[in-house]
This record gives structure tokens, C-alpha cells and sequence, in this order.
């Protein structure tokens, strides 16, 4: 009884320190001079060790080229927040997508279920040829 009591305070107590924290994306996706419409973009939690990556929020492109993604996770560390972006723009005939990923600043990160701010990514076009961009296959 005495030990049951113990591991129940011990289960409460880790419950309390997980703090919900959310994150904001949002911007404008171009392919050259055309808007990148249609386009498969996700909010992540990226986690290290062997509690798996979170999807945040997830989404599509507008007809203009623009998204927005907000989402919140539990955790007892800070959130560490991705945004990727998983396009065919300027591939040709290639399988599988070009992904992209960009680390969203700390400052970004508001205590509780909504976001505070929105991190303003900017207009990004996809033909560039990012640094350590990556194929989906899946």
C-alpha cells in the first residue's frame, strides 16, 4: 500500500512537470515566379533519445502559395519545433519529394495550447537548392 501510494505521487508529479507548449508557422511558398500551390508542409517536434518526433500540425499549400500551422506537445524539456516543407518544384522526373526542413527559434515557443507569436518564415522559393535537403520516398 505504502509503495503504491509512493509510485502514484511519483506518476502525478511527472505529470505536473510536463508543460504544454505551441508553436506558430506561417508564409508564402513560390516555385521560380508561380505560387507553390498544393504543397505538403509540417510542423514538428523533433526529440532526441527515444521519444519519437511529434507531428504538430500538418497541411497543404494555399492556391497563393501560403500556410499556416500551429500545434502544441507536453514535455518536460523545451519543444524543439521544425518546419518541412515536401515539394516536386524544379525535380523533373526524380522519385520521391525534395524535403526541406528549417528549425524555428526558441523564441517562437509560448507556455500553453496556442501560440503567442506566429514565426514569419517568410516567402521562400523552392528552387533553391537548400543545404542538407533530403528525398521523401514515401
Amino acid at each position: 500500500m505504502k509503495y503504491s501510494f509512493l509510485l502514484l505521487c511519483a506518476i502525478f508529479g511527472c505529470a505536473l512537470a510536463m508543460r504544454q507548449q505551441s508553436v506558430a508557422v506561417s508564409g508564402k511558398l513560390m516555385c521560380g515566379s508561380k505560387p507553390a500551390s498544393g504543397v505538403k508542409v509540417k510542423l514538428w517536434d523533433e526529440d532526441d533519445g527515444p521519444d519519437p518526433d511529434d507531428v504538430l500540425d500538418e497541411g497543404f499549400t494555399n492556391n497563393d502559395g501560403t500556410f499556416r500551422l500551429e500545434g502544441s506537445e507536453r514535455e518536460l524539456t523545451n519543444i524543439d519545433p521544425v518546419f518541412k516543407v515536401y515539394h516536386d518544384c524544379d525535380d523533373g522526373i526524380i522519385p520521391g519529394q525534395r524535403k526541406v526542413k528549417f528549425r524555428i527559434p526558441s523564441s517562437y515557443i509560448s507556455a500553453g495550447g496556442r501560440a503567442q507569436k506566429t514565426f514569419e518564415i517568410g516567402v521562400l522559393n523552392l528552387e533553391t537548392i537548400f543545404p542538407k535537403e533530403e528525398r521523401d520516398l514515401l
